[in-house]
């Protein structure tokens, strides 16, 4: 893990198009502006995982083919 220390106003950049400032610096807060293509997903860590959580849930029901043609 990269550790940067960055003052309000300041930007760090990943790649070569996302771009991530820090906006404002409240207590134990930082309030960060991401500046990305529309294309790259951007979540909160708590959420990422949550959808990945979902996702293998999902990936383990099995899918009856009879029920599937039923839907097409």
């Amino acid at each position: 893990m990269l550790a940067l220390s960055r003052k309000t106003g300041e930007s760090i950049v990943i790649g070569n198009d996302i771009e991530i400032t820090v906006l404002e610096i409240r207590g134990d807060q930082a309030k960060l502006g991401i500046n990305a293509p529309k294309s790259v997903p951007i979540y909160r860590k708590e959420i990422y995982v949550q959808i990945q959580e979902e996702n293998k849930e999902a990936v383990k029901e099995s899918i009856n083919p009879a029920d599937l043609a039923k839907l097409l």
